[in-house]
């Protein structure tokens, strides 16, 4: 926990002073030489290194360079120091500091500290990455914590658990203003505002918003006793962000590049993670050997080279016939092939309506009848319908659709090639959205509670029933919305890939995947861990969890397991004979007494690319 410092006499002095900002939740009470305001992390473990990061500020309030000695030692009292160097800060940097600890042992456990002034950072604890061969490696897996929507007891928890490592899948913050996106009883009750009041949009206001959830106490435990690999998803950038723009990215917002050097800036100054050649937190997807156990490969699936997510609302076609317009006096209809022979100045595309009224689906093609229609002026009981077909055929599974760019696509080629060269048991591919075919669930209107609902929610509602079974994915942000891209990644797996397993976060609800390419072949398994209080489906869902798992399974073969109600983590541990998998989750995140309820392990073994089913 930081300790307390006096904010008025921090704020003394002539020249150029650090200003309020700076402080990033951190608050004043009496006057040092300087004040370690975030406590400390590492992360990006190697066999030879560790990141380790701190923030320090002077204590005159001026905008002055402070000089730190790091230290890393095998004892908590620091009788025995193994490495240790100078690292310098100023305001350029946040006042941030991160080194690489470089010459330490493999497969150790150390302790690490930051000293400026005659004054100590609080002491953390991290370790190394393992060489040769390894009897066990445990994974903690978090993701989606979002500071006003409760406590991060499952932070909490993880601290306290027997981990290896932490593996932080995004979302670690939310960029929305305050309030948005929140829970009231958070914001009221808790106290657990946001800072800045508004939108994340420039450098300064990524900083304050890294800085606030730090002071968290919880975060701050976990950093300082785990080592940490970590991703951003879209919310330490902007909402369903692409490599060209964003959903929360609006007119009046400024430039979308600006914005993304901004964030990408904060993530590396705040964040415990080896810092880009080029200067900055440029492509994230990097890889770490857990010894000949495992290669960890974490991708960026959210920025670098994700084209353009796909939305029903927008995307999806409605049914339609295309005209021979040529002769106005004998308009006729053609076939899609006999269209392309044509000039463009000859076709019209009309949307067709279809006549419900007998129950059926009665298209309605007279050029002179629909040509004069639109969705304001249809007759009674007739309805455009969705181009289903089309949609699945066309932009679903368009070839050029890619979610991570053609050169982490062809990066992670290799990454596959050199683990299958070198012989590693495992291939943990650590990244953001779920790969597992997760399709629309058949629920019917009782199951919907459609009755209790607006009349907009339930028309969504009912969209989503008249799409239910016909091979349409739930979630157009995941893999699933990037058809091609995930079988040109999942041959790959098959043909490089001993046993792989893929980690997914994003959707705040735990999932267990069995997961199999286009030709129902097997290809691994993946798990997706829960948020850590980000909500999951029961807040968008109105139906029973028992309920909407039965749906879920029915209607996703490749479904093994799920839950939709509770916050938590995922714990993955590998040895050379099995992967086992469980989730932790926690009753609550509005009180900071909590209980924690474990799941029974899900277990592959070597060689099956499946989980067991006994």
């Amino acid at each position: 926990m930081p300790f307390s410092v006096n904010r008025r006499r921090l704020m003394q002095g002539a020249g150029a002073t650090l200003g309020a900002l700076s402080l990033r939740g951190f608050v004043i009470a009496q006057s040092e030489a300087v004040y370690f305001t975030h406590g400390v992390a590492s992360g990006d473990p190697l066999a030879d290194r560790v990141i380790l990061w701190t923030r320090v500020l002077p204590g005159s309030g001026q905008a002055e360079r402070i000089e730190t000695t790091w230290q890393v030692a095998v004892d908590a009292e620091f009788t025995d120091i193994v490495a240790s160097g100078v690292a310098a800060t100023d305001a350029a940097r946040d006042y941030t500091v991160k080194v690489d600890a470089t010459g330490l042992q493999p497969d150790r456990r150390y302790f690490y500290r930051f000293l400026a002034d005659g004054l100590s950072s609080s002491i953390g604890r991290t370790r190394t990455l393992p060489r040769g061969e390894v009897a066990a490696f445990r994974l903690g897996v978090a993701s989606c914590s979002n500071y006003p929507q409760g406590y991060f007891n499952a932070y909490r928890h993880m601290a306290e658990s027997d981990l290896d490592l932490i593996l932080h899948l995004g979302d670690y913050i939310y960029e929305y203003p305050d309030g948005g996106y929140a829970n009231p009883v958070a914001l009221q009750e808790l106290g657990r505002h946001v800072q800045p009041l508004g939108e994340t949009l420039s450098l300064e206001d990524y900083r304050m918003r890294y800085g606030l959830y730090r002071t968290d106490g919880d975060l701050q435990l976990l950093h300082q006793r785990h080592p940490f690999v970590c991703v951003w998803d879209d919310h330490e950038l902007t909402n369903n962000t692409w490599h060209s723009g964003a959903e929360n990215h609006n007119p009046g917002e400024g430039d979308f590049f600006q914005r993304m050097r901004a964030a990408r800036q904060a993530y590396d100054e705040w964040m415990p993670i080896r810092t880009h050649a080029s200067g900055d937190q440029g492509p994230i997807y990097r890889s770490f050997q857990i010894g000949q156990l495992a290669d960890l490969i974490m991708l960026d699936t959210r920025l670098h080279g994700r084209d353009r997510g796909l939305e029903y609302s927008t995307d999806l076609p409605l049914r339609s016939q295309v005209y021979d317009i040529s002769e106005p006096s004998a308009v006729r209809p053609v076939s899609e092939r006999d269209a392309s022979q044509l000039p463009d100045t000859a076709l019209q595309r009309i949307n067709v309506p279809f006549d419900m009224n007998s129950g059926v689906a009665k298209p309605i093609l007279d050029y002179d009848v629909i040509s004069q229609l639109d969705a304001e002026s249809l007759p009674a009981g007739w309805r455009y319908l969705p181009d289903l077909e089309g949609f699945i055929a066309g932009p679903l599974n368009a070839e050029e659709r890619t979610l991570l760019g053609k050169d982490q696509e062809q990066w992670l080629q290799e990454m596959l090639q050199q683990s299958q060269k070198r012989g590693s048991t495992w291939q943990i591919i650590g990244q953001q959205v779920l790969m597992g075919k997760l399709f629309i669930p058949a629920l019917s209107d009782e199951e919907l509670q459609l009755n209790q609902l607006p009349k907009s929610r339930a028309a969504l509602f009912k969209s989503m029933q008249s799409m239910a079974g016909q091979g349409l994915p739930f979630n157009l942000d995941a893999w699933d919305g990037y058809a091609a891209c995930r079988a040109r990644v999942q041959e790959n797996m098959r043909r490089y890939a001993a046993n792989p397993v893929v980690l997914a976060g994003d959707t705040h609800n735990a999932w267990a995947f069995n997961l199999r390419d286009e030709q129902k072949n097997t290809v691994g398994v993946e798990v997706g861990t829960p948020g850590i209080t980000s909500p999951g489906m029961e807040s968008f869902l109105p139906v029973q969890p028992a309920v909407l798992k039965t749906a879920l399974m029915n209607s996703s073969p490749e479904l093994v397991e799920v839950e939709t109600q509770n916050r938590g983590w995922a714990e993955i541990e590998f040895t050379p004979q099995t992967m086992r998998a469980r989730w932790h989750y926690v009753n609550t995140v509005l009180d900071r007494n909590f209980a924690v309820q474990s799941s029974e392990p899900l277990v592959c073994k070597v060689g099956e690319r499946a989980f067991s089913s006994s």
